[in-house]
């Protein structure tokens, strides 16, 4: 048979011919075709398992009629395979065939297979390693963000064939990577940040977090803030406060991370020094406004000698504490409960810590940093936990509190501290007519109408 045909002739005979009957050319056509076996099944009559046994049948009497026709189809199938993902046409092209219906069949007896994807198996594409191209992708996302023009030279380099439908597996729902509104690829968990990254190379030059507001699609600049800390890509440049890439290795940059690390540092190695000469070390080694620095002496780790110097607390000198700040309107306190009106915003509605006075702090008595206190609140909640740091205060747990009374951005929410056993309430604090959730403000503890801030 092998002097008579070639292999192209002998597949389209057997395949036009009486070599295979309707129900295994259907069965075989139907599976080419990216059909289920239950696809394939319900529209011939047969079960699931009927269906693959059907095709596994053909499949060994097709094998054995290949091996009569050419003898090393199937190394010559598995070497062309062994890349990350080859085109079907390819395959046909090796073996001197059309692009038949059974070279489907001829590849997975060679050990072939589809490339597996985040959109599910590539059809039109075969593999001796399925895993290699979703290996090749993630190496792809794990080089963005990157400018839109650039995709080509990210794949290449991620070892992405040429050819591949790169468009198509970029657009899925799947898909790591995401289009930004300016073109280019950012990963979709953090398209944020990598378009912060993409609009600082762009521009060369450090940023305010207002600049940032629009490439990053954020609302707040606290967002913004709260989002480039996480990332170790990005540096705040002091005492501006502007926003730099950590690459950018022509900028002055600290070796110490906060005010409160070269403080601690300075103190270490002079020993005891007078506030002046204290702030002036600092500001040589780490550039930072007067207000900050006063607010450092709060941490734990400093103190006030006898003598009015400033040393570690670790040796001997006394602890600084906040003298007490004016109370705000927003916080009030009758017996052991404490009370405080909170406006919801973006920070309280995704998780965030909120900032608030440091008057709530100094009176729970947290008047050093870093300090924090834990209220417990009834049922299944997280705690509420007030912070207490060396320039700010914050709270934090309110989310879940928040999505529960379904407040929305402008609401405000209640918030009341037992200060005798440690727990906490939270409830919907707004005034019904002017309620921007436009409901009365249900389960708001009584307790908060004690405390005499209806008007607050």
């Amino acid at each position: 048979m092998g002097a008579e045909w070639s292999m192209s002739e002998w597949l389209v005979r057997a395949w036009e011919t009486g070599v295979f009957d309707e129900r295994e050319r259907a069965v075989v056509a139907g599976r080419s075709k990216g059909r289920t076996f239950d696809e394939v099944g319900k529209a011939l009559g047969l079960s699931r398992e009927r269906v693959r046994q059907v095709q596994s049948g053909t499949r060994k009497r097709l094998v054995v009629m290949a091996d009569m026709v050419q003898d090393n189809w199937r190394e010559r199938l598995h070497t062309m395979g062994a890349g990350v993902a080859t085109p079907r046409g390819d395959f046909a092209a090796t073996l001197g065939i059309v692009d038949h219906v059974l070279l489907d069949e001829l590849l997975t007896a060679a050990g072939l297979s589809a490339p597996r994807t985040w959109a599910g198996p590539l059809r039109g594409w075969w593999s001796a390693d399925p895993g290699a191209l979703g290996s090749a992708l993630r190496r792809l996302v794990d080089a963005a963000p990157f400018r839109g023009d650039d995709l080509g030279r990210a794949a290449s380099e991620a070892g992405l064939p040429a050819g591949l439908p790169l468009a198509w597996l970029l657009s899925h729902s799947e898909s790591r990577l995401a289009l930004s509104p300016d073109g280019h690829w950012v990963r979709r968990k953090a398209r944020g940040r990598d378009a912060a990254y993409l609009w600082l190379l762009e521009t060369g030059r450090p940023c305010r977090a207002e600049e940032l507001l629009a490439p990053m699609a954020s609302t707040t600049t606290a967002a913004v803030r709260e989002a480039l800390r996480r990332d170790d890509r990005f540096r705040q440049i002091r005492p501006e406060g502007t926003w730099a890439l950590v690459e950018w290795t022509h900028l002055r940059a600290s070796t110490y991370a906060s005010a409160v690390e070269a403080m601690v540092s300075v103190v270490t190695e002079s020993g005891p020094l007078s506030r002046a000469q204290l702030f002036a070390k600092v500001t040589e080694l780490y550039p930072v406004t007067p207000w900050r620095l006063k607010q450092c002496l709060l941490s734990d780790q400093l103190g006030e000698t006898l003598d009015g110097f400033v040393d570690l607390v670790s040796r001997g000198a006394r602890p600084f504490e906040e003298e007490e700040p004016v109370r705000p309107d927003t916080m009030a306190v009758e017996g052991e409960v404490l009370g405080m009106r909170l406006p919801v915003n973006a920070d309280i509605l995704r998780g965030s810590g909120v900032n608030v006075n440091t008057w709530l702090t100094w009176r729970l008595g947290l008047r050093r940093a870093p300090m924090s206190r834990t209220f417990t609140t009834p049922g299944d909640h997280s705690p509420l936990v007030v912070r207490r740091g060396t320039s700010s205060a914050q709270i934090s747990s309110l989310r879940r509190h928040a999505l529960e009374l379904e407040v929305t951005d402008g609401c405000v929410l209640a918030v009341l501290l037992r200060l005798d056993d440690g727990t906490a309430r939270v409830g919907h604090g707004c005034v019904p007519e002017t309620c921007p959730a436009r409901r009365a403000p249900a389960a708001v503890p009584p307790a908060v109408n004690a405390l005499e801030m209806k008007d607050v």
